[in-house]
């Protein structure tokens, strides 16, 4: 049994408290605003990198439809946790329903599953663009591209299905405070009074396939890019090169750094004061990032956006 928690359980809670920063109320107000700043530049900003990718001719590429299914990803994880802190920081109660949490934790599993595979999807879109540049159109035609985003979401929900299923069996006993911004599986079986093996194990493993394979692919196709690059003869082909890869690099690295080392460390040294903290960057920071990244380092989302806004100002003229 867990020390922290009374050893009968009584079913199903109702609600969990999320902590969030109550243990730090002078935080409240100057997060709340960092917060609420941040979903609106997630949502501007996710929502016009589809808009470009969608209206766009020039924009109809495959990266673009891996650029447009990762921001729609990011429009989701800011919008499955974010309102709900919103709501807790403005509240005295700091509650959540234990369906709304089950739903939370699900979706939020589903979409960092999916993300990882659309990362991957990216990495290889750009081996085969810069290694094999003529048959470029030939390798990445857009069904095969639509199934790889088609395996990224069904993988997603697949690894989201297993996680729930073994989480909503954990009993839960006592007062039920989450040490977190939002409900998260580590911290639910963290909360569980009784053993919980199977869900650990469960958990590395899934997240070690999900996370390390997808990564490990990332990084092979970037060996083979840097030498593709390192033959370039002139320093202005180099430079370009790397430059159509340095947003995706940036992206991977802001994804996958905090996942790591929220998800592959041992349970015992799993600490649930960092891992809030860690949860809030790429649950908020990172998908807040990621189209600012991308169009500030690329010419063709910047042109894009600019003809999207002449578009819409003609229209608001008339």
């Amino acid at each position: 049994m867990r020390s922290d928690n009374q050893s009968i359980w009584e079913g199903p809670p109702k609600d969990f408290i999320l902590l969030g920063v109550s243990d730090r109320p002078w935080l409240e107000l100057p997060l709340f605003v960092v917060l609420l700043v941040s979903y609106v530049l997630a949502m501007w900003g996710n929502v016009s990198i589809i808009l470009v990718s969608r209206l766009d001719p020039q924009l109809h590429s495959p990266m673009y439809i891996f650029l447009s299914h990762l921001s729609f990803l990011d429009l989701c994880y800011t919008t499955t946790t974010v309102p709900q802190m919103l709501v807790n920081m403005g509240s005295s109660s700091k509650t959540i329903s234990y369906s709304g949490c089950t739903v939370q934790y699900a979706i939020f599993h589903w979409l960092g599953c999916t993300e990882c595979i659309v990362l991957a999807a990216m990495a290889l879109d750009r081996y085969v663009a810069i290694c094999e540049p003529l048959r470029y159109t030939i390798i990445m035609h857009r069904p095969l591209c639509q199934q790889l985003v088609a395996v990224a979401w069904l993988s997603g929900f697949g690894n989201s299905l297993v996680q729930v299923v073994l989480t909503v069996q954990l009993p839960f006993c006592g007062r039920q405070v989450l040490n977190n911004f939002f409900c998260e599986v580590p911290a639910m079986i963290k909360l569980s009074c009784t053993d919980t093996a199977v869900n650990d194990t469960t958990l590395a493993v899934l997240v070690a396939f999900f996370v390390l394979v997808p990564l490990a692919l990332i990084l092979l196709s970037y060996g083979f890019i840097a030498r593709a690059v390192l033959r370039i003869q002139s320093s202005k082909g180099r430079h370009k090169a790397f430059g159509t890869c340095s947003s995706h690099l940036v992206v991977v690295s802001l994804f996958y750094l905090p996942a790591i080392y929220m998800y592959l460390q041992p349970p015992s040294r799993y600490s649930q004061e960092q891992g809030k903290f860690i949860s809030l960057f790429y649950s908020i920071i990172t998908p807040t990032l990621n189209p600012f990244i991308y169009t500030l380092r690329n010419k063709d989302v910047k042109g894009a956006l600019r003809r999207l806004l002449a578009r819409i100002w003609r229209f608001c003229i008339r």
